[in-house]
């Protein structure tokens, strides 16, 4: 008899069910070092939300801000401009200009694009991965050819982000990088439409000279959008199949005809709290701190553990129940403070849309193996 694969909370995203393991952090040991990983690991709400707030607690090594592997590589000197992967002065104005952008996006327009590109979409792993960097590639004004090409590539290049990523994972990313530099280099300055004219309007206005820190956030921007949205997809056809689909109040309508509801946009938003897309992430302490009262050393690394947070009962009543339409639900997946994802509300109404327009019911056959991701193997009749 096969025994069941043991929950670690570096293997928790892709475990079959994840949830009891974290049920029982949250309640046993909320913050506390774990031996075996030599990381400490905050699973309870008050821990994440401390440590997302303390400025010791940096996104990457004070002695490493680029992994060692691609340090003097394409790959490097995108990785080292991302707001979501730097701290300090600059990723402030940086991340001040990209939620500018991003926040004139409507949630019409993207809802309106997905359900276009999933018209069009030939299986499941097209409809999980390519579908939203389409849509996000729309958005930034790329043409069909330069989105297909960009789309491909950005595979490659999300590779070298994990902390896992392998050297053959980082020669990929390299290779990957410098086409994505040289492909869509071009567009920043043709003075074009989208949000990459909006993008390059916002940063000559803030008064940024350089350009390379925003074609790394491009290509960013199209980074996030391939794996965590590819998450959040998955995970929300799952639900569907699993809760059924939700009925919209009397005079809306759910279909590709017609913008969905509010009762999909609430069924969506349960799916990032309840079976969160981003499962952890990470936290590197610059200098000494104390979280949870516990003294934790400067070089310490921090395991957040934001699918567990999510499910906190002190942060929300009835944790582990699926309900739409929570009233003032706290949620840790998009991270809080300067590191909340500035593409939390795109990355929703993608979903949305490929939710609305997306026939077939697919069964799953795992998860990807990811540090981080819980990305749903789709199966099944597409069509």
């Amino acid at each position: 008899m096969t025994q069941p694969r043991p929950v670690t909370p570096g293997m928790a995203p892709a475990h079959p069910d994840p949830y009891p393991f974290y049920a029982r952090l949250v309640a046993e040991r909320p913050f506390g070092h774990d031996a075996d990983s030599g990381l400490w690991v905050a699973a309870g709400a008050a821990a994440v939300s401390e440590v997302l707030a303390d400025p010791a607690c940096r996104v990457r090594p004070p002695a490493e801000p680029v992994p060692r592997g691609i340090l003097g590589t394409p790959a490097g000197e995108v990785f080292g401009s991302l707001v979501r992967m730097t701290d300090g002065a600059a990723q402030a104005r940086r991340k001040r200009i990209l939620g500018t952008a991003l926040g004139a996006v409507t949630e019409e327009r993207v809802v309106a694009l997905a359900v276009e590109h999933t018209g069009r979409a030939t299986d499941w792993a097209d409809l999980q991965f390519e579908v939203p960097v389409r849509v996000m590639a729309s958005l930034l004004g790329l043409d069909g050819e330069v989105s297909a090409e960009a789309g491909r590539l950005i595979g490659d290049f999300v590779r070298c982000v994990p902390a896992s990523a392998t050297a053959e994972d980082q020669a990929a990313a390299a290779v990957a990088a410098a086409r994505l530099l040289d492909l869509l280099g071009p567009h920043l300055h043709a003075g074009g439409g989208g949000l990459i004219g909006e993008l390059v309007r916002l940063t000559a206005d803030a008064g940024e000279a350089e350009t390379a820190p925003l074609l790394a956030n491009v290509i960013g921007l199209l980074s996030q959008t391939y794996d965590a949205t590819a998450a959040l997809v998955g995970n929300t056809l799952l639900a569907l199949a699993q809760h059924g689909r939700p009925e919209e109040p009397v005079g809306e309508r759910d279909t590709p005809a017609a913008p969905p509801g509010t009762a999909l946009t609430d069924f969506v938003a349960e799916v990032v709290r309840h079976d969160a897309p981003i499962q952890n992430t990470r936290r590197f302490v610059a200098e000494a701190t104390t979280v949870a009262g516990q003294p934790v050393p400067a070089g310490s690394a921090i395991l957040l553990l934001l699918a567990a947070a999510n499910r906190d009962p002190l942060a929300n009543p009835d944790p582990h129940t699926f309900r739409p339409g929570r009233a003032d639900p706290r949620v840790f997946t998009f991270s809080r403070g300067a590191h909340r994802c500035p593409g939390h509300a795109i990355a929703t109404a993608i979903a949305v849309g490929v939710a609305a327009t997306a026939t077939g019911t697919p069964s799953h056959e795992g998860h990807l193996p990811s540090p981080n991701a819980r990305i749903p193997v789709l199966k099944g009749q597409f069509r």
